[in-house]
Formats: C-alpha cells, sequence, structure tokens
C-alpha cells in the first residue's frame, strides 16, 4: 500500500466521519423543530425520519472498521443514535473492531436478544474474542445454538488465558495427506466456494491427525500435478503450542513474515491456526497498553467517558505522583537558604531536572521495548547500564558545558558555570541508572515493565536533580 493510498484513505475516512457528524448534528435540530411545532405540518415531521434514513444509508456504505472507527470519535449521546441505525447483521463485526471501552457503552444498550442475533453472525473465533465482555447468560444463549464441533471449539478456546495463542485460534483451516498428487489438492481445492481468509498454506496431517509439514499455495501452482504433497512440502514449519504466550507469537509473526502458522499440542495434533489479522491486533493492543501504563494509565479509556469514569482510571498514580511532588518540594525547601542568598539557583535548578527527566525517560523507553520483544534479559540489565552511563557522561559534558558557559555569561560565574556541569552530567547519570533500573526491577516482579515507568523516572530525576544541583551549590558557591 502506498503513502499516498493510505492518505487517500484516511481522508476518506474523515470524510465519512464529518458526514456522519452533520447528520447526527442536523438530527438534533430536525427534533427540536418537530417538537416545537407539534405536528403542525407533516412534511416537516417526516423530516427527521429522511434524516435518519439518509444516515442509515452513510453507515451502510462503510466498512465495519470504520465504523468502529466513526464510533469511537461520537460523544455517548451521538455514539448511541448511530449505532441504532447500523445494519443488525454487521453488529457482531463492529463490536470486533471497536475498542474494549466503547465496546462496553454499545453492549450495555442492547438487549439479550440483540446480543444473540450479533453474535449468530460470526465465526467461532472470534465469538471467542469477545465471550469475555458478554453477560454470561448471552455466551450460554449463542453456544446453544452453534452445533457440536462448533460448541467444542468455542470451549476450547475460552478454556485458555486471553493473552494465549489457545484463546486466538482459528479453525477453519485446509488440511490433507502426505500421500496424493497435488493434482489430487487442486480438484480438492475447487470444491471450495472460497478459501478460509489467508489461506497461504495446506497443512499436511497424518492419518491420526498429527502435523506432518505444510504445503504453500504458491508451491503447489508451479509444482507437477503428478508429485505427490510429501514431495514438494515443507517439513520444517514454525508452529506454536495453545498455552504459549500470543506476544511470543506476534513476534515470532514479524520475524519470519508469517501469513498463517499452525497451533498443536504436546503430541503434535494439529489443533487449529493462527492467521496475522490476529497477530496483527496482538501487537497493537500491546503498543497501546505499553504506552498507557507509561503513563500510569489503569486501563484503555474511552475518550467520551463519564467524568468519574476517567477519574477512577486516572487517580491512582496521580496520587503517587502527588507523593513524589511533594518530596521534591521537600528537597528545596531544604536548600531555602542556599536559594536566598544566590537567586540565580532557582532560575537554573529546572533546566537540571527537565534535561535529567527527558533522558530517563529517553533510556527506559528503550528498556522497556527491549523486555517487550524479548531482546532483552533482566541477567543483562548491568551491561546495558554501564552502555547508558557511558551516553550519559558524554551528554552530561557536552550540554552540561553548553548551559555552563550560558550560566557564566548570564550571572557572571564561572563556579556556577562548573556547578551546573557537574550537576547536569550527575543527574544524567542518575536518569540512566533509573531507566534500567526501574523496568528491569518491574519484570523481575512479575509487573508490567512500563507500569508508571514515566511517573516514576521523573520523580527521581526531579527530586535527585535538585538534590544534587543544590547541594553542590551550597558546598562550593556559599
Amino acid at each position: 500500500m502506498t503513502v499516498a493510498f493510505k492518505q487517500q484513505s484516511a481522508d476518506r475516512l474523515q470524510e465519512s466521519l464529518g458526514l456522519v457528524q452533520r447528520l447526527i448534528e442536523r438530527q438534533r435540530e430536525l427534533e427540536s423543530a418537530a417538537a416545537r411545532q407539534d405536528g403542525e405540518d407533516a412534511a416537516d415531521a417526516l423530516a427527521p425520519r429522511h434524516n435518519l434514513a439518509e444516515l442509515k444509508q452513510k453507515l451502510a456504505q462503510l466498512h465495519p472498521a470504520d465504523i468502529a472507527h466513526v464510533l469511537e470519535a461520537l460523544p455517548l449521546e451521538d455514539r448511541l443514535l448511530a449505532w441504532d441505525q447500523t445494519d443488525p447483521a454487521r453488529d457482531g463485526a463492529i463490536l470486533l473492531e471497536v475498542s474494549d471501552a466503547v465496546r462496553e457503552s454499545l453492549i450495555e444498550v442492547m438487549d439479550p436478544d440483540q446480543l444473540v442475533a450479533a453474535l449468530a453472525e460470526l465465526d467461532t473465533d472470534d465469538l471467542a474474542e469477545l465471550a469475555p465482555d458478554l453477560p454470561r447468560q448471552v455466551v450460554y444463549e449463542a453456544m446453544a445454538r452453534l452445533d457440536e464441533e462448533a460448541r467444542g471449539q468455542l470451549q476450547e478456546v475460552l478454556s485458555y488465558g486471553e493473552d494465549r495463542v489457545g484463546a486466538l485460534m482459528d479453525f477453519e483451516l485446509v488440511k490433507i495427506r502426505a500421500d496424493v498428487s497435488c493434482e489430487v489438492v487442486l480438484r480438492y481445492l475447487r470444491r471450495f466456494d472460497e478459501l478460509p481468509n489467508q489461506t497461504d498454506k495446506i497443512f499436511v496431517t497424518d492419518e491420526a491427525g498429527r502435523l506432518k509439514g505444510v504445503l504453500a499455495i504458491r508451491k503447489l501452482l508451479v509444482s507437477d500435478p503428478e508429485s505427490e504433497v510429501a514431495d514438494v512440502m515443507a517439513t520444517e514449519v514454525v508452529s506454536f503450542h495453545p498455552d504459549e504466550p500470543a506476544l511470543d507469537a506476534a513476534q515470532a509473526f514479524e520475524r519470519y513474515d508469517l501469513v498463517t502458522a499452525p497451533v498443536v499440542d504436546e503430541r503434535g495434533m494439529l489443533l487449529g491456526r493462527l492467521t496475522v489479522d490476529a497477530m496483527v491486533d496482538v501487537i497493537r493492543e500491546e503498543g497501546d497498553s505499553e504506552v498507557l501504563n507509561l503513563a500510569g494509565l489503569k486501563e484503555e479509556e474511552d475518550l467520551f467517558a463519564p467524568v468519574i469514569d476517567s477519574v477512577k482510571n486516572r487517580w491512582s498514580w496521580l496520587a503517587i505522583n502527588l507523593c513524589t511532588a511533594f518530596f521534591a518540594s521537600r528537597v528545596i525547601g531544604a536548600f531555602e537558604h542556599s536559594i536566598a542568598q544566590l537567586v540565580a539557583l532557582a532560575a537554573l535548578m529546572p533546566i537540571v531536572a527537565g534535561i535529567g527527566g527527558n533522558s530517563g525517560n529517553q533510556t527506559i523507553t528503550m528498556i522497556v521495548r527491549a523486555l517487550a520483544m524479548g531482546q532483552m534479559r533482566t541477567g543483562q540489565a548491568g551491561r546495558l547500564w554501564r552502555k547508558e552511563i557511558g551516553v550519559s557522561v558524554i551528554n552530561g559534558m557536552i550540554w552540561g558545558s553548553v548551559i555552563g558557559v550560558i550560566a557564566w555569561l548570564l550571572y557572571g560565574s564561572l563556579s556556577l558555570g562548573l556547578v551546573m556541569l557537574a550537576a547536569m552530567t550527575l543527574n544524567l547519570m542518575l536518569a540512566a541508572t533509573m531507566g534500567v533500573l526501574i523496568p528491569t526491577l518491574m519484570q523481575k516482579l512479575g509487573k508490567d515493565p512500563a507500569l508508571g515507568s514515566s511517573v516514576l523516572i521523573t520523580a527521581c530525576t526531579d527530586s535527585g536533580g535538585f538534590l544534587i544541583f543544590l547541594g553542590l551549590a551550597t558546598v562550593f558557591l556559599l
């Protein structure tokens, strides 16, 4: 997909969002006008219906993923109005695409019969993805409508945690035997109305259902029709166990450029497959989670969530931040006498703390990313710390010299400039140390390395920066 095409797609989506917003705004105006006229004009009374029909038609033209984007960008009242105008046959597909927070707001206004009807249009793996967010009775009713095979598949998927490979298995796949010819396989494929989505390979199993290899579609198309599958299939296959972490599988998909991959049990029995669209969702959700955790947010938040819900999501780390800020203020308070004697300290100390915070966030972002991508083990923390210390010393000497010269020129004190140089270097070293230590310690404690890291590193570099700068100034300048 070219950059130009991506831009055009984004522009069309924003245009659709704008049109939906205008239709909803117009609907409010028409309803208000009709209420004021109290049914005097039949044409005016019908206008809101015609506007709703136009809104419904516009939504019907959009892909479910685009409708999900539109719903996420609307305030709750407008979102529910648009949701009422979507095609019920596509409700399940739209629920799959919206964020967890918005999905919750939509499910709350749907009665059980509507939910069961929406689930009827979904495949087993999609139903399993929605199941944790649905009322238990709705899930039971949806399962009761499935045939025995599909019900067993759903129960198997639901038996695994949401972050495991087994929870993301897709059971729609094509499998063949190794002792048939390529011509037989081609005839077999022609019997399908269409192949399952993302079918780039066919899975080869023995009589018992154990995975023996895979036959790539592109390999099948260029092979001699008389050749046996056993002669042209690949036997070295990237496969996954259902209990493996889904993030590890997603990283393997990225590493090996996979489109699909088999899921097998400890006996090698083929259970299902993973597809690239599910893995992209895992990577996206992990990225979103890291961003939220770095900022100290508990969970994904609906942009238009009620005030109280947003407060509950944000309060805990704000409370921690308040404590750390109070501690930093006490550090400054301990040097009130020094600041009173040399007012320049009050103007310069935010520079030391700010540069340290920025450097610490750079380090902590690199370490969190390395841990998430499996590129770093906790045992390598010492080596990475030494590397980051080296970076900090060089940066501290360079930029500390710059700000030291500026301080010298502004306040006519060479000693103050040297204190700035030393404080900048030491605080950058502290930032590097905490940037490696905080996520590594979180990982050892079994926590998400990104959890509140940005808040903690800022607290350390603020308090540490003030202490270092004001302490050095007190010792050498006063």
